[in-house]
């Protein structure tokens, strides 16, 4: 399958390139793209979540009250959980939120989603370009030329740049990665993918294995 290559100023070049259809052209599998947006999300939770039980409290372990004869449920501890400033029954304790995915079905999640992005007529194809010094309007003007002013975009380069990096950073609604970079959650969150052209053969070595 081929797509125009446009120019910064969102016009056609005259060039084409092939996308691979074993990447670009796949029936798009929804439950291997939810399991590695579930390991993303599940990645960047930093787990650091504690809470004091019983044990772990400073206070007295004397028995506060008598046994039996008060008309009250028997009470050892002032540390009980029942009692305010006690500690906490089963509370949070530290843990790693993260799990492991196989390569295979990474790939097949990635290959899923740009499939599906390429059939809703969401994937753009930049020729390479670069900044002199990082200019947040030029970054802009190119946007506005490739009409993505007002919607979410990835911009997906071959190798870092930090000029045009540094350029997008204060956007909001734009982002953009080194194909080493990528992952399913961006991909989803982007209302259109850019590849610059300089990007594209690396992505397809990598997914077609």
């Amino acid at each position: 399958m081929e797509v125009v290559v446009l120019n910064i100023n969102g016009q056609e070049t005259g060039r084409t390139v092939s996308l691979d259809e074993t990447v670009f052209g796949i029936e798009p599998s929804a439950h291997t793209v939810y399991l590695e947006v579930k390991q993303y999300l599940a990645a960047q939770r930093q787990g650091t979540h504690k809470s004091k039980e019983r044990a772990e409290i400073a206070g007295s372990t004397r028995k506060i009250k008598k046994q039996k004869g008060t008309g009250t449920a028997r009470a050892g501890s002032i540390k009980s959980p029942v009692f305010r400033g006690g500690g906490r029954v089963f509370g949070p304790r530290p843990r790693n939120y993260s799990f492991k995915l196989n390569k295979a079905q990474k790939r097949l999640a990635k290959k899923s989603v740009l499939s599906q992005k390429l059939a809703d007529n969401e994937i753009k194809v930049v020729e390479n370009f670069t900044f002199e010094t990082p200019k947040t309007k030029e970054f802009k003007a190119v946007l506005s030329n490739l009409g993505l002013e007002n919607k979410k975009s990835l911009f997906i380069m071959g190798e870092s740049n930090n000029n045009v990096y540094l350029s997008s950073r204060n956007l909001q609604r734009t982002k953009v990665v080194t194909t080493s970079e990528l992952n399913v959650f961006d991909l989803i969150n982007a209302s259109e993918i850019v590849f610059l052209e300089g990007s594209l053969a690396s992505v397809q070595e990598n997914l077609s294995k």
